[in-house]
């Protein structure tokens, strides 16, 4: 058992490097000229990050209720699924969807 809860949180990882992939994918295909598309590349992601660790890493400097911490991450996994979506990446989008989705179900099944 603690073998598929190791595996879980390194799925989680997994899953959190994805959704800064797909919000640099984004910005980076996205329609402005050249230096817009790199702006948007780098700090879509960075404002991702710079959120995530502020508030839901499990050593943010910032204590907000479960319920706060639990809809940023949500804003942040959706934002990353709409990325795709708005790329025509269906499939890699629902893929993304349900394995967040069993991530984050055995996440609290399992008090992780």
């Amino acid at each position: 058992m603690e073998l598929l809860r190791s595996a879980n949180l390194v799925l989680r990882f997994l899953l959190e490097l994805c959704a800064l992939a797909a919000l640099g994918y984004w910005g980076a295909s996205a329609k402005p000229q050249l230096a817009g598309r790199i702006l948007l590349a780098i700090a879509v992601p960075l404002v991702a990050v710079v959120v995530w660790a502020l508030i839901v890493a499990p050593r943010a400097p910032v204590q907000v209720p479960a319920a706060i911490r639990f809809g940023v991450e949500l804003l942040v996994f959706a934002a990353a699924i709409a990325a795709l979506l708005a790329r025509q990446r269906l499939v890699l989008g629902v893929v993304f969807v349900v394995l967040y989705i069993i991530n984050r179900s055995l996440m609290a099944v399992w008090h992780q």
